[in-house]
């Protein structure tokens, strides 16, 4: 099982948005139970909130659904992931922070997977949560893509149980 974490600033817009998007798509692969998914945010702020109504929305216009509790990331939960994706620059800044510059070769912008490597802009300040919907969709499909090319010989553990 591959443990994958999403991550972003309060953990109530862009990382659940991700882990239910990807979840959506491991599914759809038949890939589901080869994944253990998760998502969190770097600041405790919004800790216990669910996803930020705006980002429910456009998520259930997409016909992805889902709930979520907001939590804040530990460095044990970075330790124990096998991905740590964020959303933009000072998240990664923050990840980074948080476990002293260690564990980097799990630690990743989740854009730095796609043709077109990016932040993903928080919907929180530019209130398009269409547009973090489209970016965050093309970076879960492009590390799964990813994930499937470099970890083939673990995945299918669906069709074998």
């Amino acid at each position: 099982m591959i443990s994958v974490i999403f991550v972003c600033l309060g953990n109530i817009c862009r990382s659940p948005m991700a882990e239910l998007i990807f979840r959506k798509l491991a599914e759809d692969r038949g890939l589901a139970l080869s994944f253990d998914i998760t998502s969190r945010g770097t600041s405790d702020e919004e800790e216990g909130n669910p996803v930020y109504y705006p980002a429910a929305r456009v998520l259930r216009d997409h016909g992805i659904f889902g709930t979520h509790r907001a939590a804040q990331l530990t460095k044990k939960e970075v330790v124990n992931a096998d991905y740590v994706l964020v959303m933009d620059s000072g998240n990664l800044y923050d990840v980074l922070n948080l476990t002293g510059g260690q564990f980097s070769d799990k630690i990743f912008k989740l854009c730095s997977f796609t043709t077109h490597p990016r932040d993903v802009a928080d919907p929180w300040y530019t209130r398009d949560f269409e547009k973090a919907y489209a970016d965050i969709y093309d970076g879960c499909e492009a590390f799964l893509n990813y994930i499937v090319h470099k970890h083939g010989d673990m995945l299918g553990y669906d069709s074998r149980h």
